[in-house]
C-alpha cells in the first residue's frame, strides 16, 4: 500500500543556516528592484541632470504608496508565519485572499489620490512651476503600476510566511529584465520605440510589475503552492479576517507612510536648495536602496522567524534570535560601509554628472554609509517589535522618531542653510531614535502574552 508524503513542516528552526536560508533569497530579491532604481536613474543622468532631479521626487512619491503594500504585506507576513508556527495551515489561504482583495481597494485610493490630490499639493510645495508640471505628468502615468505591484507583494508575504522565500528572485529577476529593457528602449527611443524621455521611465517600470506579476504567480501555480494553500479557492469577503489583517497592519502601513512621507518632505527641503543638490541626494537614495538590501532581508526574516517561534511557544529563544540576526546584519552592513568609503568615486561615477557632482556627493556618501550600519541594527529590532504582534509600538516608536527627522531637516536644510552633507544626518538621528525605544520594548518582554 502506497503511503502519501507529508508536506515538509513550516516552523523554524533558530540556527545560522535557517536565517540565511530565509534572508539571502530576500536580499537577492529586495537587491534586484534596486538595481532597476539605480539603472533607471543613470539612464535619467544620462538623458539630463534635470531628469535625474524629477526621478528623486517622483520616486519618493511612489515609494509612499509602494510601502502601504509593503505595511500590509509585514502585518499579513507576520499572520501567515504565526499561523505556520502553530501549523493552522487551513488559515493561511484565507489570510492570503483577505490581503489581496484589501490590496486591490487600496490602489483605488492610490491612484484617486495622485489624480486629484497631488496636483494642488506638488504646484504649493515646488518652487519650480514647470517642474511640478512634469512631476505630475510622469506620476498620472506611473501610478497605474500601483494596483500590480500591491498584489505582487502579498507574494512577498506567503513565500516569506511559509518559509520559501527562495522563489522571491523569480518574480524579481523577471522584472529587472523588463524594466531595463523597456527603460533603454522608451526613454530614448531604441528597437522602434517612440522616444518619450522622463515618460518612458514610467511606462517601463509599469510594464515590468505586470510581468513580474505574471511571473510569480506562475510559478505559485506550478510549484503547487496555490494548490497547497488553495489560495485561489477563498476569494469571497470574509470581514472577519479582513479586520483582523488591517488590525495587525494599519499600524504598519501608517508608521511606513509617515516615513516616506517624511522622506518626500527631505526631498522638497532639498530641491529649494537647486538642480545638483536634488540629484546629488536622488542618487543617495539608490544608494541607501540598493545597500540596504541585506538589512531589510534581514528585517524581513527577524519578523517572520519571531512570529514563527512564537506561535511555537518558544518565546525565550525570542531574544537570542534576535541577537543572532543582527550579528548578520551588522556584518554586512559593515562591508557595505568599507566598499563605499574606499570606492566613493566609482559609485557616483556611474550618475554621469561631472567633477562638481562628484565633489558635493561624496560627504554625502561618508554620511549615508554610516547610517547604514545604525539602520543595520535598528530596523532588525524594530521588525522584531512587528513580529510579536504589537504593531502599535512600532507606530508610536516611528512617529517619535519622525517629529525628530522632521525638525532635525527643516532646521538645518531650510532653516540655517547648512550643507546638505549636514541635513543627511538626520538618518543617523532618525535610525539611533529608532532603534533605543525598540530594543527596550523587547527587553521588557512585555509581548510575551500578545495572542494574533
Amino acid at each position: 500500500m502506497s503511503t502519501q508524503q507529508a508536506p515538509p513542516s513550516l516552523q523554524v528552526t533558530i540556527s545560522s543556516k535557517q536565517i540565511l536560508a530565509i534572508s539571502l533569497p530576500i536580499a537577492l530579491a529586495i537587491m534586484v528592484p534596486q538595481v532597476n532604481f539605480v539603472i533607471n536613474n543613470i539612464f535619467l543622468g544620462a538623458l539630463s541632470t534635470e531628469a535625474l532631479a524629477i526621478g528623486g521626487i517622483t520616486g519618493v512619491f511612489y515609494l509612499i504608496f509602494g510601502v502601504m503594500g509593503q505595511g500590509l504585506n509585514n502585518g499579513l507576513q507576520a499572520l501567515i508565519s504565526r499561523r505556520a508556527g502553530e501549523n493552522r495551515i487551513d488559515e493561511i489561504g484565507i489570510l492570503f485572499s483577505q490581503g489581496v482583495i484589501i490590496s486591490i481597494f487600496l490602489s483605488i485610493l492610490g491612484i484617486s489620490f495622485t489624480y486629484f490630490i497631488a496636483p494642488i499639493i506638488f504646484h504649493s510645495l515646488l518652487h519650480d512651476p514647470q517642474r511640478a508640471n512634469t512631476v505630475i505628468e510622469f506620476l498620472k502615468i506611473r501610478i497605474w503600476g500601483i494596483p500590480f505591484l500591491f498584489i505582487y507583494q502579498m507574494r512577498n508575504a506567503l513565500l516569506v510566511g511559509t518559509n520559501q522565500s527562495k522563489f522571491l528572485i523569480i518574480g524579481t529577476a523577471t522584472e529587472a529584465i523588463f524594466n531595463i529593457f523597456f527603460d533603454y528602449s522608451l526613454i530614448f527611443g531604441h528597437f522602434g520605440f517612440m522616444k518619450m524621455g522622463l515618460n518612458g521611465a514610467a511606462y517601463a517600470s509599469i510594464v515590468s510589475e505586470v510581468m513580474g506579476l505574471l511571473v510569480i504567480y506562475l510559478v505559485i501555480h506550478y510549484q503547487k503552492i496555490g494548490a497547497r494553500f488553495e489560495l485561489f479557492k477563498r476569494f469571497s469577503v470574509r470581514l472577519e479576517y479582513i479586520k483582523l489583517i488591517l488590525v495587525q497592519s494599519s499600524p504598519i502601513m501608517m508608521q511606513y507612510m509617515i516615513s516616506i512621507i517624511s522622506w518626500e518632505f527631505f526631498y522638497i527641503l532639498i530641491e529649494h536648495r537647486g538642480e545638483q543638490a536634488l540629484a546629488v541626494s536622488n542618487a543617495m537614495r539608490n544608494i541607501f536602496g540598493f545597500f540596504g538590501s541585506f538589512t531589510w532581508a534581514f528585517a524581513a526574516t527577524a519578523n517572520t522567524m519571531v512570529s514563527n517561534i512564537i506561535g511555537q511557544g518558544m518565546q525565550d529563544k525570542v531574544i537570542p534570535l534576535i541577537n543572532k540576526i543582527v550579528k548578520w546584519s551588522l556584518g554586512f552592513a559593515l562591508m557595505v560601509c568599507l566598499l563605499l568609503n574606499v570606492f566613493a568615486h566609482p559609485f557616483l561615477s556611474i550618475y554621469g554628472q561631472g567633477e562638481d557632482f562628484m565633489q558635493a556627493g561624496i560627504p554625502v556618501l561618508r554620511v549615508v554609509s554610516f547610517a547604514l550600519l545604525i539602520m543595520s541594527i535598528a530596523t532588525i529590532w524594530l521588525n522584531a517589535v512587528t513580529g510579536t504582534g504589537q504593531s502599535k509600538i512600532n507606530l508610536a516608536i516611528e512617529f517619535v522618531a519622525i517629529i525628530i527627522y522632521i525638525i532635525y531637516a527643516y532646521t538645518t536644510i531650510e532653516y540655517l542653510q547648512l550643507p546638505i552633507t549636514i541635513g543627511w544626518m538626520c538618518e543617523l538621528i532618525y535610525w539611533i531614535t529608532l532603534l533605543i525605544p525598540s530594543y527596550w520594548y523587547i527587553q521588557s518582554k512585555r509581548w510575551r502574552d500578545k495572542k494574533i
